[in-house]
């Protein structure tokens, strides 16, 4: 029989989540769903999101329901809030009775009235690589015991490592397929080089010459222009207007 966390969810189902997931996004979908049908019981449900800080303005970036990325929309309309201040200071922020905290009187009125009476802010340690946390809702105060706590922290903290190292290597991704396209460019570049230095019987620095005062002159990027002059030549013999 799988080995369950008291949560409800296979220890280790999170990490294979991860890893069946086809990107970070749906795997964040599947993590808030998944916590979230674990969490809930008959007489209590809970909806589940992850926000992502943001210089300009948060995000939510997956979420169980809709009503989730709602309110997460409260916290973000009032810059700031239990999730919110659990992503920005690295700790677990839990609000027993939205409608009678005094940290944020403001957004507890909002999410009070918005039918939310417990809230649960767990960060997402990714290393340094970006500040998000899971949210977490119920509509009964006192929803969240210590237990219960407990375990949503456990299974954050059992991702954010694997997380981390998805975030990492999907900015590595970027990276590579931006170098890539950067080299190809450079080839194309080199290649419209050696055929404006073979039509105009020229030295390399006076291609290179050629191609950027044309580049200039037409407004058009080196790299299209250099792209333009290559499929031109590789359709058969033509003369280019590239004249020494």
């Amino acid at each position: 029989m799988t080995e369950r966390d008291p949560s409800g969810v296979p220890v280790a189902r999170l990490q294979e989540l991860l890893l069946e997931s086809e990107d970070i996004t749906a795997f964040l979908d599947e993590f808030t769903a998944t916590m979230a049908q674990a969490l809930s019981t008959d007489g209590d449900e809970v909806w589940c999101a992850v926000t992502l800080l943001r210089p300009r303005r948060s995000a939510t970036v997956a979420s169980s329901s809709p009503r989730a990325e709602a309110l997460d929309e409260i916290q973000y309309h009032y810059g700031d809030g239990p999730c919110l201040a659990a992503a920005r200071e690295h700790r677990v922020v839990h609000v027993e009775d939205t409608g009678a905290d005094p940290r944020w009187p403001d957004y507890g009125k909002a999410a009070a009235a918005a039918g939310i009476g417990a809230a649960l802010g767990v960060p997402l340690e990714l290393g340094g690589e970006a500040a998000a946390g899971l949210n977490v809702y119920a509509e009964r105060p006192g929803t969240f015991d210590a237990a219960t706590i407990e375990v949503v922290t456990r299974q954050v903290a059992s991702v954010s490592a694997s997380l981390a190292l998805a975030v990492r290597l999907a900015r590595h991704r970027d990276t590579e397929t931006d170098l890539r396209a950067a080299m190809e460019s450079r080839t194309t570049i080199d290649l419209a080089v050696g055929i404006v230095m073979a039509q105009n019987r020229c030295s390399q620095e006076r291609a290179v010459q050629i191609l950027r005062a044309a580049s200039s002159h037409r407004n058009v990027k080196l790299r299209d222009l250099a792209a333009d002059l290559v499929a031109t030549v590789s359709q058969g013999p033509t003369s280019t207007h590239f004249d020494g």
